[in-house]
């Protein structure tokens, strides 16, 4: 398993082997050895989610309240896209940024999104899947989402849609960071470090 840290804190890279063979193919995306090595604690699992999306679906920007929180650990079993992580804690050093990283079924490689970060993704083909392992359930007092066509983010949907982008009512009503900001939706960088200390002290 490669692993990559990459430029926002709480975000990270996970790329297994695969092994393919006259059957087919084999890959763990998600190892436990791997993942408590590069976050420094276990992945706590209370729920699993699988999404199945169209050519230019963009699902996201997704964030919850912290606490409770919800890590997110997702990989592309079928398919392709592009998955987003923007950091939407105000008082980080990296407020505002955002990485992009490209999932899909030939390489499977999986992002850790820890919590307090707003995560998306549009997909690349039809028929695209996504696998979320969560680290708590879901609790729809505490989600919260940013438009994903927010100019101030310019998040790079552009470059890779086919057409126009496809949206849920839900993402393409959300407010913009700063709107969400000015509301007191979004999550404090010092809560969340406090939840990664707890995290990794057991």
């Amino acid at each position: 398993m490669q692993v990559r840290s990459l430029e926002i804190p709480g975000v990270h890279e996970f790329t297994p082997k695969s092994f393919p063979d006259h059957r087919g193919l084999f890959a763990a995306p998600f190892q436990e050895a791997a993942f408590v090595s590069a976050t420094g604690h276990p992945m706590r699992l209370a729920q699993t989610n699988h999404s199945v999306s169209a050519r230019d679906v963009i699902r996201g920007v997704h964030f919850s309240d912290v606490p409770p929180g919800q890590a997110k650990y997702v990989y592309c079993p079928r398919g392709s896209m592009i998955d987003v992580v923007v950091d939407v804690r105000t008082g980080s050093p990296t407020f505002g940024r955002w990485v992009a990283v490209r999932l899909d079924s030939v390489e499977y490689r999986a992002l850790y999104v820890a919590e307090g970060l707003g995560h998306a993704f549009v997909a690349l083909e039809d028929d695209t899947v996504m696998s979320y392992l969560c680290s708590t359930p879901f609790t729809p007092a505490a989600e919260h989402g940013i438009n994903p066509l927010d100019p101030e983010l310019g998040l790079p949907w552009a470059e890779h849609l086919a057409g126009e982008p496809v949206l849920s009512e839900k993402d393409s009503t959300a407010p913009t960071l700063a709107e969400a900001a000015d509301r007191g939706l979004l999550p404090d960088y010092e809560a969340c470090l406090r939840r990664y200390e707890r995290l990794r002290a057991g």
